[in-house]
């Protein structure tokens, strides 16, 4: 999946990369209001939760755990200030299909403008680090209109199914993978 090298840069204020035995612990303090608690994960601190499932890999997936920094902030530094976080999940063998979990931004920083940007930076990295990957799929508590809002508004569709009680959200696009020897070249635009 992806290397312990640092952050995948984006056009964007924004930054996203793994966790690491660098970040895990800055990582922890990323939290959301009270009030919100119940829209991303039934434990706290949520990043310890995504770092068990790492380890614990439930349902045989892949877990991989991500965080979101921002470089604009007032004392930032290079690397940026932690501002969210996220966990991807798909299978070991097939990462046709591509799941989301946890994504959140930080209490002190929601309301800025962020949360897109971080979905923005996330689909990104799924693009680059996973081309064969089609189909991504997240679950928002129904009560979280403001998610619901932010993932219709990247191109995620609600399905109608419902897993533990929450909607199911897909995002459909080809795969991002590099043509292969025998592939046909795309016919020209007029």
């Amino acid at each position: 999946m992806a290397s312990e090298s640092g952050p995948a840069a984006t056009p964007d204020r924004v930054a996203i990369a793994e966790v690491t035995r660098a970040n895990w612990r800055d990582a922890l303090g990323l939290a959301v209001a009270p009030e919100q608690q119940r829209f991303i994960a039934d434990y706290a601190p949520i990043a310890a939760l995504g770092l068990a499932k790492a380890y614990i890999r439930p349902g045989g997936l892949l877990w991989t755990p991500y965080v979101f920094s921002a470089r604009d902030l007032p004392g930032a530094g290079v690397e940026g200030a932690l501002i969210g976080f996220a966990m991807l999940a798909h299978q070991p063998e097939d990462s046709a299909v591509c799941w989301i979990f946890h994504f959140f931004i930080d209490q002190r920083y929601q309301g800025q403008g962020y949360g897109a940007l971080a979905l923005r930076a996330l689909l990104a990295l799924i693009r680059q680090r996973l081309p064969d990957c089609s189909t991504v799929q997240l679950t928002v508590h129904p009560e979280n209109q403001r998610a619901q809002r932010l993932y219709r508004g990247a191109g995620f569709r609600e399905t109608g199914e419902q897993l533990d009680g929450e909607p199911l959200y897909v995002l459909r696009w080809e795969p991002a993978r590099p043509a292969e020897p025998g592939d046909k070249e795309p016919a020209p635009r007029a």
